[in-house]
């Protein structure tokens, strides 16, 4: 596309690199070597040519004045923002000679990485520096913030399929958007789903709260926060005892449903609406519509993870299309991440080969408590790297994340755009590249598109991409390996199956001219990949009973795992499993704290990326959160007014929303604002528990009090 000019300006592909499903096509617009505009691909049959709220001025993200520009030492005390400039040199040298000072004392385990989607590069996104640090010998951090529970929901049920295509939705009667803000999180999605209402299907959406997208539902369901297990099981029982099962399709396709019919029998819509708050009726209702309208479609979010039980209800959720036999119609199933057919080689990306046997494990979620020393390690961490994420405001228990990062003895170094929250309390901070500024390929993990992005301009400063930073770090540790001399052209050639029959007819150069390629895996206008079952399960089927299977949890956190115990048995069935944080399960902690909070993202940031940026301010708002009339009332809090959000783990002030979105007992304050312009932010009361499965987060199944300040 450089090849096409409009007067000064040039154009050139590019994929947008943030943590979101939709992973748009976009167009680079260049003129005297500056990026002057990004719009969406108007030829891409998901982006069509619109972008949403975040990135649609996306130059002005480029070449904003506090972008971080050079690399920098701190000069003052940590968390203080206080820095000078120094070399690359000087920059490397200091990290390369800390990190054998420790090496040499403590070992390699005592280093660690931490990074997560601020980039979803396969170059330099997420798995950007894992090999390095694999052939380094540092801990390996276990990355669970989004999607592991639901992912070990759906790898049990339905094996790794994409599930029904995104743009099959338009073929749909009757679709379910299951704890998933589209319109906020999903925007291009969301188009393909107003379409098929326009055509006459009817959209309904579950979620605690009336969001944006439960708005433009023509059915708001509205559970309470982590009962969504008690309302699938209820629409099982509804199913079965009415006689609404696909029989031919169970009996051929499916894996033990006549000791999941004999589970469901206890699961009543009556025994679902005391746990839920919704009616019988209403559940029963719900259960005829979506067995009797196919094809029928639901798309889950990863909100509904996000509770003790979550895992267990994605199971459920996951094998009512079986059930109904949608999965026989174009349009018909269920989507998670479509990511599970695309052709990424992450053994290659990634090295697990170089990780030294018994190296220990670190989870993402627990970083406060093992920086603390709550949580005892064979090797206690004395330093860490830092890039792609912000676990200040990002990941949980924050006020023990800050204490851990203020310790003096902690040796950390960020890669960032900007003097982040976390990057406030870096030892060394190295400045990297943004979008436009390297070549790379974007994970896609909403679609069955690739995406390329050109590198189009020069990064200002003295930045460079995340992938140099890790060779220039290698070639000072004198790694030979291949992942540490390859370009980011190279790596692409590697990091990429462009062998496997989903890349027929597509190869780098491919991508090169046209930004973007449909795998080839079925087409929108055909593709019914369970049609006849050939699920990727061990038995080919959906596999509705599970025997022998392990739940897992890395080794330093079994002392302090709240749940199923290391090597204990998955239960066979789904069903539903209630949280740990309620009046019932623990009464002395709903006294203090008679608030369920939930945390969903922001409209106007990508997680904590553009709360640092005023325009995107102004369009989200100041930090709030919304709360019911009558728990405003009890507490005398009034409209506008600043509260204080919190419970023994930490706290927030917000602007009090009254509004009728939230029923009585709930209250929402979304993510990614930053806290060095807050006094606190919401995940400072979430918990670092983990949920029944895959070491999955449980940030909605959380207590909190509000007050007035």
């Amino acid at each position: 596309m450089d090849d096409i000019k409009n007067g000064e300006s040039q154009f050139f592909h590019g994929g947008c690199p943030h943590d979101c499903p939709d992973t748009c096509s976009m167009v680079y617009e260049v003129a005297d070597g500056k990026l002057k505009g990004v719009k969406g691909n108007a030829d891409h049959p998901m982006t069509r040519g619109g972008l949403c709220v975040k990135l649609k001025d996306y130059e002005k993200r480029h070449y904003h004045p506090d972008r971080l520009l050079y690399p920098m030492k701190r000069v003052g005390p940590k968390g203080e923002k206080q820095f000078e400039r120094i070399t690359w040199d000087e920059a490397l040298d200091t990290i390369v000679e800390k990190w054998q000072q420790i090496i040499k004392e403590d070992g390699p385990q005592a280093i660690m990485p931490n990074s997560y989607l601020g980039n979803q590069g396969l170059v330099h996104g997420l798995n950007g520096g894992d090999a390095f640090f694999a052939r380094l010998g540092a801990t390996v951090t276990e990355r669970t913030f989004c999607g592991e529970g639901s992912a070990t929901a759906w790898l049990l049920t339905l094996g790794p399929t994409a599930g029904v295509d995104p743009e099959s939705f338009i073929h749909a009667k009757y679709i379910i958007v299951w704890a998933c803000n589209s319109v906020s999180t999903n925007l291009h999605h969301w188009h393909i789903i107003k379409e098929a209402q326009k055509k006459g299907a009817k959209v309904v959406v579950i979620d605690p709260y009336a969001s944006k997208t439960a708005k433009e539902a023509d059915w708001h369901i509205a559970p309470k926060p982590g009962t969504d297990g008690a309302l699938a099981m209820a629409m099982m029982h509804v199913i079965i005892e009415e006689g609404l099962v696909d029989q031919d399709y169970v009996d051929n396709y499916t894996v033990g449903f006549p000791e999941l019919a004999d589970k469901a029998k206890e699961r009543t819509p009556e025994w679902a609406a005391e746990i839920t708050g919704l009616s019988a009726e209403d559940i029963r209702t719900f259960a005829r519509e979506y067995a009797q309208s196919q094809p029928s479609a639901i798309r889950i979010g990863v909100a509904l993870e996000k509770s003790w039980g979550g895992s267990q209800a994605i199971r459920a959720v996951a094998s009512l299309p079986a059930l109904t036999g949608a999965w026989r119609h174009v349009g018909g199933g269920i989507l998670q991440f479509p990511v599970w057919e695309h052709p990424y080689k992450f053994d290659v990306i990634c090295r697990p080969d170089l990780i030294p046997e018994g190296t220990q494990v670190v989870n993402n979620l627990q970083l406060g408590r093992v920086l603390t020393g709550e949580q005892e390690l064979k090797v206690p961490i004395k330093s860490m790297m830092c890039w792609n994420t912000n676990p200040v405001t990002q990941s949980t228990e924050t006020d023990k994340i800050i204490q851990g990062l203020s310790r003096e003895d902690l040796f950390l170094v960020s890669a960032d755009h900007f003097i982040s929250d976390t990057a406030a309390y870096a030892d060394i901070l190295l400045p990297a590249s943004m979008g436009a500024e390297m070549e790379d390929m974007i994970l896609s993990w909403g679609h069955l598109y690739l995406t390329y992005n050109s590198k189009c301009v020069e990064s200002p400063g003295e930045a460079i991409p995340n992938n140099e930073i890790f060779r220039r770090l290698a070639k000072r540790l004198g790694f030979k390996e291949d992942n540490f001399q390859w370009s980011d052209e190279e790596c692409l050639q590697n990091y990429v199956d462009w062998d496997s029959p989903a890349c027929e007819g597509i190869d780098l150069a491919y991508m090169k001219k046209h930004g973007y390629a449909r795998l080839t895996v079925g087409t929108k206008d055909n593709r019914a990949p369970h049609k006849e079952g050939n699920f990727p399960t061990p038995s080919g089927k959906c596999e509705f009973r599970i025997v022998g299977a392990k739940n897992f949890v890395a080794g330093p956190f079994r002392q302090m795992y709240e749940g199923f115990q290391p090597g204990q048995d998955i239960p066979e069935l789904p069903d539903y499993v209630a949280s740990k944080e309620t009046a019932s399960a623990n009464p002395a902690l709903f006294k203090k704290y008679p608030l369920n909070i939930l945390a969903p993202k922001s409209h106007g940031f990508i997680n904590s990326c553009y709360a640092n940026i005023d325009n995107k301010l102004k369009g989200q708002g100041e930090q709030s959160v919304l709360i019911s009339q009558v728990d405003a009332l009890d507490r005398g809090i009034h409209e506008g007014e600043i509260v204080r959000v919190f419970n023994d783990r930490g706290g927030f002030d917000a602007v009090a929303k009254i509004t009728p979105d939230v029923g009585q007992g709930i209250v929402v304050a979304t993510l990614g604002y930053w806290r060095q312009l807050n006094n606190g932010t919401v995940n400072s009361v979430s918990s670092s528990a983990f949920g029944d499965m895959g070491n999955a987060q449980t940030s909605h199944d959380c207590l909190v009090e509000v007050r007035t300040i």
